[in-house]
C-alpha cells in the first residue's frame, strides 16, 4: 500500500514567482495596505486561485494589525435571565465566525477598569457591550476609544455611540394597546427583579415607562411591580396585587424566569387564563409557544440583535459609516392567553 502524497504547502514566494511580482506586492494585495494597479492585483489573485494559496490566520492578523477577535462584554449581574443572555451570545459568536472572527466572552463585572484592560491589551479588534444602564459609567470611556464598539442597549445619553436594541418603550405601549383593544381596563406590568430597576437597566425602565404612558392614554388603571424569581416570591406578588387591584383582568410579564411561577400563583388564586385574566409576555417566541397555554407575546429578537451588532462592527472596522441608533420595532404575536375582558 502506498501512502498518499500530501499536497505541498504553497508559500507567498510561490505566488510571487507565479505572478512574476515581488513577495511584498503579494502581501500588499492580501492586506490592502498599499494601492496596487488593477492589472497587477488581478494577476496576483489569479495566481492565488490557481495555486490554491491559503494565508495562515496568524499571518493575516499580523498583516492587517488585527487579532480577528471581538470582545463580548456580558457581565453576569444578578436579576438577569441567563438563558436569554446566552441567546444573544450564541448569535454574536455564530455571526462573527461568518466574518472569520472569534469572540472573547467577558463576564466579570469590572466596569471601566475591565474595558481599559481589554482595550490596552490589543487582544481584540472591537467591542460589543451588553446590559447597558441608563447612566452607564462605561459610555464616556467607549466614546474616547479608538477601538470600535457597539452597545446592545441604550444609555440615556447615547450621542457619539453606536447602539442597537429592541424598542422597549414601544414594547410596553404595544402590550397595553393590545389589552385595551380587548376592553381591559385594569392592568399590571410584572417586571424584572428589583435590583434590575435599581441599577437603572435600560430595557426594564423603558418597558415600564412605555407601559405606564400607554395605560394613561387609554384611561386604564395600571401598576408596575418588580418581581423576584421563585414560587414564594410569585405568590406574594400576586396576592398583594389582587388585594390592591381586585378588578385586574390583564397583565404583562417582562420577566422570563418568573413566568411559570406567576402563572401558577394566579391559578392558585382562582384566576383562570385566559377566561379571567389575559396575559401578554415579553420573551422569546419559543418560551411563549411552549407554555401550557400559548402566550400572546412580544418577541425578544436575540438572534437578530446579535447578528446586527456584529454587522455594525464589521462595517466600522471596514471604515464605513453606520447609524448611531438602531431601534427594532416590537412584534406582537397573538396566541391563546388573551381574550376580550370578561363581562361582569
Amino acid at each position: 500500500m502506498t501512502r498518499r502524497q500530501e499536497r505541498p504547502l504553497v508559500k507567498i514566494t510561490d505566488v510571487a514567482r507565479h505572478a512574476d511580482v515581488s513577495p511584498s506586492t503579494v502581501s500588499y494585495v492580501l492586506s490592502g495596505k498599499r494601492s496596487i494597479s488593477a492589472a497587477t492585483r488581478q494577476r496576483v489573485e489569479r495566481s492565488i486561485r490557481e495555486l490554491g494559496y491559503r494565508p495562515h490566520a496568524g499571518a493575516r492578523a499580523l498583516a492587517s494589525s488585527r487579532s480577528n477577535v471581538l470582545a463580548l462584554v456580558m457581565p453576569l449581574r444578578s436579576g438577569i435571565h441567563m438563558p436569554v443572555q446566552m441567546r444573544f451570545a450564541a448569535s454574536v459568536v455564530t455571526t462573527a465566525r461568518t466574518h472569520d472572527h472569534d469572540v472573547l466572552l467577558l463576564t466579570q463585572e469590572e466596569g471601566v477598569d475591565g474595558l481599559r484592560r481589554v482595550a490596552d491589551s490589543a487582544l481584540v479588534d472591537a467591542l460589543i457591550v451588553m446590559d447597558v444602564q441608563l447612566d452607564d459609567e462605561r459610555a464616556p470611556l467607549l466614546r474616547s476609544f479608538a477601538l470600535p464598539s457597539v452597545l446592545i442597549g441604550f444609555p440615556a445619553e447615547a450621542a457619539g455611540l453606536t447602539c442597537l436594541d429592541l424598542d422597549f418603550t414601544a414594547t410596553g405601549e404595544v402590550c397595553v394597546s393590545h389589552l385595551a383593544q380587548l376592553g381591559h381596563r385594569c392592568v399590571a406590568l410584572l417586571g424584572s427583579p428589583p435590583e434590575v430597576y435599581a441599577r437603572g437597566t435600560g430595557f426594564a425602565r423603558r418597558t415600564a415607562a412605555g407601559f405606564t404612558a400607554a395605560a394613561r392614554r387609554f384611561g386604564m388603571v395600571s401598576t408596575v411591580r418588580a418581581c423576584e424569581p421563585g414560587g414564594e416570591a410569585a405568590r406574594e406578588t400576586v396576592d398583594a396585587l389582587l388585594r390592591e387591584h381586585p378588578d385586574l383582568t390583564g397583565v404583562v410579564v417582562h420577566n422570563e424566569s418568573a413566568l411559570p411561577p406567576l402563572m401558577e400563583a394566579f391559578q392558585r388564586c382562582g384566576m383562570r387564563v385566559p377566561e379571567d385574566l389575559s396575559v401578554v409576555a415579553v420573551c422569546p417566541d419559543e418560551l411563549a409557544e411552549s407554555a401550557a397555554i400559548p402566550l400572546t407575546s412580544v418577541a425578544i429578537p436575540a438572534a437578530e440583535v446579535g447578528a446586527r451588532a456584529v454587522g455594525l462592527l464589521m462595517a466600522k472596522l471596514a471604515g464605513r459609516k453606520v447609524p448611531e441608533a438602531t431601534w427594532l420595532a416590537p412584534r406582537l404575536t397573538e396566541r391563546a392567553s388573551t381574550v376580550p375582558r370578561p363581562v361582569p
